[in-house]
């Protein structure tokens, strides 16, 4: 099945619902305008839809290969990371000073939906790069600025994010890598890695590995972690390249999904190394790249979902079975079957409220960036950090449920290989899982984000939901403007009780039983809001005279189906946050087990 990069659908949330005007207003980007947008957009969608989509079913099928200490990428990727990489890719939002374009970061993500929509486990390789780059921007010397971020820009090289090992999955904190001083100003690194995603390949002459170790001296536990680069070959002060590094891999995962994304097993046995950042302070600075990676993770959520319904529209409309009600036809296409189009009707609107989330996560970090005041800067910082477990939990949850939907739409042809809607489903569900599992971006949520501020990031999101609201009550009457009221009340007294809970010192329980359903909530009104936004621009456009009624119009039903089907959940899912950490104390292990 083909896939066709939905660029009118990212054009519309850019300009019309994440407000991605307000990012060009700042002037930081004086060679961005609408037509260039529009112009990355397609061309994005071109080498998706005619270089990526089409290895997307060979790299399931053959995968990445190990042998002797080599990982080789899936047939055609190693080629098509190079056109990939000559077309300017990586550079989209990376500094100019390196080579990259400058262009904003809410942008990028756009284009990239694309790219994972058509080639998820190709679409990985980049990210990563991606996420490097804007780690060594914020916490490289001078040297590695100079040395590393023009060749990682240009695709020439690509990075990779070291973190986890077969002891200290989550727990970062239970990690043992060491990086002893050489005493030349560089380090001996030793230890193993799992689950390295694209750690090692024969794309790139050379892979730049972000590493997580301890100094000999490092206190135990989080605060006793260091960041360290690695390259897979020696750097010469030319930037050419050396010997081999002393680290290989020495296996890749065999996988559920994303065949041809390697997952390598990397020993690490007295490496050289090079210090990034502060010594022990390498936590905070891995999570520079987390917090990318994650946003991008989120966008990979949509674009897997999007690949997902676009299988599965085309199939309903195919698929021939049973009278419609709506034209009496016999043996009419299943797409006339009220279930499956409201299934459809479904995934879509929840496509459209996950990349309208993660772009305006996007436009957030653009302007807590680039706007014109600290004041201006403070707030959208609070806004980026809001968002962002939000934007990668709800949209890699809606991602799966999509692809699980995509499956049954196909019916018994679903459930086996040859179809393809199977690849979508096993692909997906991994990114609830990586970067942060969906439970600690809902811990990190109440734990973290809500209260730093004070809350503050969040009363401003609903009180802007409220204004919102006063606009749709003058588009509609009924049930399209109650569902909504009510979801904002129930997101509202979530807040406050889990504010309250927070205060509390016997609090944490509930705070923490509260998490996932929390941030399922805010996900799913969230991105009822910024339906409601694109409705409004619609109806304006209509109101003025835009004579594409069909399109337009479909933005504004799009609206009516996801209250309907999904703010009408708010209640319930107040009703979980509101369960309290007691309920789940009784859940002793005996009562699980019996």
């Amino acid at each position: 099945m083909t896939y066709r990069a939905p660029v009118r659908d990212l054009a519309f949330t850019l300009e019309a619902v994440a407000g991605l005007d307000q990012v060009a207003a700042t002037g930081a980007f004086p060679d961005y305008d609408a037509d260039l947008m529009r112009a990355v957009l397609d061309a994005a969608g071109q080498v998706s839809e005619e270089v990526l989509a089409p290895l997307n079913r060979i790299g399931d099928q053959q995968g990445a290969t190990y042998a002797n200490g080599a990982v080789t990428a899936a047939p055609g990727f190693a080629d098509a990371y190079r056109q990939f990489a000559a077309g300017g890719w990586l550079g989209l939002a990376a500094p100019t000073h390196a080579g990259g374009q400058g262009l904003p970061k809410a942008l990028e993500l756009a284009a990239y939906e694309t790219v994972h929509a058509a080639n998820m486990a190709f679409g990985l390789c980049p990210m990563l790069s991606l996420a490097a780059i804007e780690a060594l921007e914020a916490h490289g010397t001078e040297h590695q600025k100079t040395m590393y971020l023009p060749r990682m820009v240009s695709g020439e090289w690509t990075g990779a994010m070291c973190l986890t090992e077969p002891q200290a999955g989550s727990d970062l904190g239970a990690l043992t890598s060491t990086a002893v001083p050489n005493g030349d100003g560089t380090y001996s690194l030793t230890g193993q890695k799992i689950y390295i995603t694209w750690g090692d390949h024969d794309a790139t002459d050379n892979i730049v590995h972000l590493v997580l170790a301890r100094l000999p001296d490092a206190p135990a536990g989080p605060k006793g972690i260091s960041l360290f680069l690695a390259n897979k070959y020696l750097v010469k002060p030319d930037g050419s390249l050396g010997d081999r590094n002393g680290f290989r891999p020495v296996g890749i995962e065999h996988k559920l999904g994303i065949h041809a994304s390697p997952t390598c097993v990397m020993a690490y046995e007295g490496a050289i190394a090079e210090l990034v950042g502060r010594p022990n302070e390498g936590l905070s600075h891995m999570f520079t790249m987390m917090n990318a990676a994650r946003v991008g993770v989120g966008m990979e959520g949509v674009g897997i979902a999007e690949r997902a319904y676009q299988h599965a529209l085309a199939y309903a409309a195919d698929r021939r079975q049973g009278r419609s009600v709506w034209t009496g036809e016999a043996s009419a296409p299943i797409l006339d079957h009220p279930d499956v189009r409201r299934t459809l009707a479904v995934m879509k609107a929840r496509i459209a409220a996950g990349r309208a989330l993660c772009l305006s996560t996007g436009v957030a970090a653009d302007l807590a960036r680039h706007a014109a005041t600290e004041d201006e800067r403070q707030f959208w910082k609070g806004r980026e950090d809001l968002l962002t477990p939000i934007a990668k939990a709800w949209s890699t949850d809606m991602g799966v449920e999509v692809a699980s939907q995509g499956v049954q739409i196909h019916g018994g042809m679903g459930f086996v290989e040859e179809t393809g809607a199977a690849q979508h489903y096993r692909d997906a569900r991994i990114a609830p899982i990586y970067e942060g599992t969906n439970g600690i971006q809902a811990m990190d949520l109440v734990g973290r984000k809500l209260g730093q501020d004070g809350g503050a990031s969040a009363k401003a999101v609903i009180g802007e939901m409220k204004a919102t609201l006063a606009e749709l009550a003058r588009l509609y009457d009924g049930k399209p403007v109650e569902r909504f009221a009510t979801a904002i009340g129930a997101v509202e007294d979530a807040t406050l009780w889990i504010l309250d809970r927070k205060a509390a010192a016997d609090g944490a329980a509930d705070v923490l039983a509260a998490a996932a359903p929390y941030l399922t909530l805010m996900g799913d009104v969230i991105g009822g809001w910024m339906l409601a936004k694109g409705a409004l621009t619609a109806k304006a456009r209509l109101d003025a005279g835009d004579t594409d009624v069909e399109w337009l119009g479909g933005r504004i039903t799009l609206y009516e189906v996801y209250a309907a089907n999904v703010l009408g959940h708010a209640s319930s899912r107040l009703a979980a946050i509101g369960q309290g950490g007691a309920l789940l104390a009784r859940m002793t292990p005996s009562v699980l087990a019996g």
